[in-house]
């Protein structure tokens, strides 16, 4: 599909990449993109989405904006506490690029509604903050052969990977944490802090690797965990290897 004058304009800056190009802002355009969790890394994830042009936006979240939340979660201001954080984030959508489409979803992502409210995205990114939601997501997405970025953060620590499970030689987010975390008790960030700057740079990252899903600029980042230490600061990549296993991608999981 040509790309409008608008498009033209507002994306000049990709076009411009050799990379991506007129083709890539195409291809983003046409793009379904499903954010699982509005909150600190969903905020600047979205950000970053809508400004690269994905064409249509569900934005999957049942909290609502707490005073709290405001030091990281950067969509939202003192007149949005009390409201639904998908909602919120949708008029943004609408109001920053109204040739987007975008959908809130303000219910909870679970095991009876993962397959419905995921099927027929192009790529998911998950910034949820506990284990049993992010285990839920990224088994769906593999059995819907969905490419997943996984986000999360915890004090000065965040992580970052790329999952298509579905595939021989491609890990699942489930290779990588096992099974042991599928209880919903996990540290939140009310229980042990977060520096609000790690969510943009984390949330950022994942938007970028998003990006990288639908146009494969660079090199494929699939299997492959980047880890970044505030504290110190420091960036590393580790490269994760099937489980054959694991129960979602492995050698004995049911048949896609």
């Amino acid at each position: 599909m040509p790309l409008t004058p608008t498009q033209l304009e507002r994306h000049a800056r990709h076009i411009v990449l050799p990379e991506i190009g007129g083709v890539g802002v195409s291809k983003l355009a046409a793009v379904h993109g499903v954010l699982v969790g509005m909150g600190g890394i969903g905020c600047p994830a979205l950000q970053y989405l809508a400004g690269a042009g994905i064409g249509r936006l569900t934005l999957i979240d049942d909290d609502v904006v707490d005073l709290s939340n405001l030091q990281r979660q950067t969509l939202f201001t003192p007149a949005d506490v009390g409201r639904p954080k998908a909602v919120v984030a949708a008029n943004w959508v609408r109001a920053f690029d109204p040739e987007l489409e975008v959908t809130a979803i303000t219910e909870r992502i679970t095991l009876a509604n993962a397959a419905e409210l995921l099927t027929g995205a192009d790529v998911i990114l998950d910034g949820t903050d506990n284990f049993a939601t992010r285990l839920l997501v990224s088994d769906t997405a593999t059995g819907l052969q969905i490419p997943l970025v996984s986000a999360a953060i915890g004090r000065f620590q965040g992580q970052i990977g790329t999952f298509r499970g579905w595939l021989a030689d491609a890990p699942c987010y489930r290779c990588f944490v096992g099974d042991a975390f599928d209880a919903e008790d996990c540290d939140t960030c009310a229980e042990q802090g977060v520096l609000g700057a790690m969510v943009g740079l984390i949330g950022s990252f994942a938007a970028m690797e998003a990006v990288r899903v639908v146009t494969a600029f660079g090199d494929d980042p699939a299997g492959k965990l980047h880890l970044f230490d505030g504290l110190k600061p420091l960036w590393r990549t580790l490269k994760i290897a099937k489980d054959p296993a694991c129960k979602a991608c492995g050698d004995s999981a049911p048949a896609a």
